[in-house]
């Protein structure tokens, strides 16, 4: 592990991956700092321009928005109270208080600072235990990828939605679209319908444009696209006793962010508001909560963040996006030739390395950049968005085609972004269908040789010789229904 550690930390010092990082994460603020433009809407648009580049360059980049675009949501809900990621809502509760009282620039300066610490220390988390976690992987067979899979689909389901019906309904989709193709282990057509553009199955980047970034921007388009007054952000930085007075809190929301990471299907929204009440609740003052209390934005920021680095240790060891962006990421990898799974750290160890060594000094950049950029990122809130959206929808088409120059795909797009935006006014998540469609293959297949190898006797097969996996089959259903009363409770 060590070897592999120093071999990744030296691929990882190369000039053109610190740059193209900088590049990722000041595209991320610029596209948060926009209301109404989402961090998920710059990763799909931007994702085809990581497959003209090397891995160590490509990856990092979009780890970059991934990074910069968390944060950079907060620079509106702070100083207009819109936030631009749902995982800002919560700072947008005190932070805007914060502006109404002159303080904007204190609150901005606190979000900075919270977010590159719980960024940071869930990296570091990351980089500590994603091998030993890898190395139990590389034990798994087919029935234990089964049934983790199994289990991944479950809490995903869970945790996607109040609505279980609506989200069960789009998984099925999402796991029958997969299927759309030629069978992986018998090599027969599949729901084709005749036309050969659907032997190889319908394509991942389409889908991923269209059920996301089309959705935002028709949403944009809709909302309201008046210039806002613009906050001061001339006010009193933030000193270091109030740092220190919210370190705890900001220590707390870390290892919540950190712990929600790990579980595919949560996010950082659910972080952000878990990190939010925790900390309301261990305050001795409560019911400063809401009136411009300086330790909410901490205690938001520091969650949402965290979540950043943890949610690659289900990607990378098992190919289990934990959400939306991760399954954008997901996409990334596998065009750059490298498939998350327990294989990718036999084959490319050094590699992932690499990249989660590039993640960690990508926050150093990132504390940089956003203390010298606040000023210049909160201006972008009086944009109007009519100037911005003809390019956004350039990009998207754009980047669709040129990944394969096939025209279909472009067909794929609209289609999708019309479904995308039909889904989203009947209040259907659409993240359940992406997983079901991503997870498909890999379940099939997994179920395909787990049969073979029972010969025909599945639940004697569990039962006798693979009671581990057995075991995760049972308790899948169970922890589905518990995290799934918890948000009930948590978002009632």
């Amino acid at each position: 592990m060590f070897d592999l550690f120093t071999e990744g930390f030296a691929m990882a010092m190369r000039v053109d991956t610190f740059l193209i990082m900088a590049v990722g994460l000041f595209c991320g603020m610029l596209v948060g700092a926009l209301p109404g433009f989402t961090t998920l809407m710059a990763m799909a648009i931007l994702l085809p321009i990581s497959f003209f580049l090397e891995p160590l360059v490509g990856i990092p980049f979009l780890l970059g928005i991934y990074k910069g675009g968390i944060f950079g949501g907060s620079i509106p809900a702070i100083l207009v109270s819109m936030p631009g990621t749902g995982a800002a809502v919560a700072t947008s509760r005190d932070g805007y208080q914060l502006t109404q009282q002159g303080k904007s620039r204190k609150a901005l300066d606190m979000a900075l600072f919270s977010s590159v610490f719980g960024d940071t220390a869930s990296d570091i988390f990351t980089m500590l235990m994603i091998f030993p976690i890898a190395l139990l992987v590389m034990q798994f067979g087919p029935p234990e990828v089964f049934s983790v899979l199994l289990m991944s689909l479950i809490i995903i389901a869970a945790t996607s939605g109040s609505n279980i019906i609506k989200t069960f309904i789009m998984m099925m989709l999402g796991l029958w679209l997969a299927q759309i193709g030629t069978d992986p282990l018998g090599g027969v057509e599949r729901f084709t319908f005749g036309l050969f553009d659907l032997r190889s199955g319908i394509p991942l980047l389409p889908m991923l444009i269209g059920v996301f970034a089309i959705p935002e921007v028709a949403k944009v388009v809709m909302e309201n696209t008046k210039a806002r007054q613009l906050a001061s952000v001339m006010g009193e930085r933030l000193s270091f006793a109030e740092f220190r007075r919210c370190f705890k809190t900001i220590c707390r929301s870390t290892v919540i962010g950190t712990g929600i990471g790990t579980i595919p299907g949560l996010g950082q929204v659910v972080a952000a508001m878990m990190g939010y009440s925790a900390a309301k609740n261990a305050s001795d003052t409560p019911e400063n909560f809401g009136k411009g209390e300086i330790e909410g934005v901490a205690a938001a920021e520091a969650a949402n963040n965290a979540v950043n680095g943890p949610t690659m240790v289900p990607l990378l060891t098992l190919g289990i996006p934990g959400d939306n962006v991760t399954a954008i990421l997901l996409g990334a990898f596998v065009a750059q030739g490298l498939r998350p799974g327990p294989q990718l750290f036999e084959e490319q160890g050094a590699t992932v390395f690499a990249i989660l060594i590039a993640m960690v000094f990508a926050n150093l950049m990132f504390l940089i950049i956003g203390y010298l950029s606040i000023p210049v990122f909160s201006r972008l809130v009086t944009i109007k968005v009519s100037v911005l959206i003809p390019l956004v929808i350039m990009f998207a088409f754009a980047g669709t085609y040129v990944f394969r120059s096939d025209s279909i795909d472009l067909l794929m797009l609209v289609i999708f972004g019309i479904f995308g935006i039909l889904a989203k006014s009947a209040k259907f998540d659409v993240m359940p269908m992406v997983m079901g469609f991503i997870l498909g293959p890999p379940l099939e297949y997994a179920f395909g040789q787990t049969v073979a190898l029972s010969n025909g006797n599945f639940v004697g097969f569990f039962l006798t010789e693979r009671w581990g996996a057995m075991m995760v089959l049972i308790m899948s259903p169970l922890i589905g229904y518990y995290l799934w009363q918890r948000l009930r409770k948590s978002t009632a």
